[in-house]
């Protein structure tokens, strides 16, 4: 009778994959998430007059976060102003036969609060992003889509960083309230 079994190779897994684990949540480690108690504030008025592109999906994430979107700014805990968008497509780099080898695409959001307790609004702020991609006439229809892919990620990084925006001058709002 043998006393030294080696583990198998399914056990050895389980046992690096359970030591990993305990190494990550013993450091602190945990996923970034808005989570639904990350907003201090429970109702928000969308003013979207100047991004429309946007404005349907940051009230879905607005709401998927549990806060109530109101219709009348009197109603809400904090005012939400989206200024303007603007999206451009630069050329980066061209062949030595002057065609197009890279493109780099910018969206530019701008928006500005206004907490309940205040009748002024915030200055306005910036958020900018920023994506470069390589280009092929012999690939068009797959860099088509690179390209319309890249966008709906640049507009969902902006939807988040909004959201964080938001949710940290609120806190800050109410913390400087006495």
């Amino acid at each position: 009778m043998k006393l030294n079994m080696p583990l198998p190779w399914a056990a050895v897994r389980h046992w690096l994959l359970a030591g990993t684990l305990l190494t990550l949540t013993a450091c602190g480690f945990h996923l970034r998430d808005m989570g639904s108690d990350a907003m201090p504030f429970q109702s928000l008025y969308l003013l979207d007059s100047g991004a429309p592109t946007i404005a349907q999906e940051l009230r879905r994430s607005f709401r998927s976060g549990g806060v109530r979107l109101v219709s009348a700014p009197e109603d809400a805990d904090v005012a939400l102003e989206l200024m303007r968008e603007h999206s451009a497509k630069n050329i980066l780099s061209l062949s030595g036969r002057g065609k197009v080898r890279e493109y780099e695409l910018i969206y530019r959001v701008e928006f500005r609060t206004r907490p309940a307790s205040s009748p002024t609004w915030s200055h306005p702020q910036t958020v900018e992003l920023r994506r470069d991609f390589s280009y092929s006439d012999s690939a068009l229809l797959a860099k088509d889509y690179e390209e319309t892919r890249l966008l709906k990620d640049m507009y969902a990084d902006a939807i988040r960083e909004i959201m964080r925006r938001v949710s940290r001058m609120s806190r800050e709002a109410t913390a400087a309230t006495p």
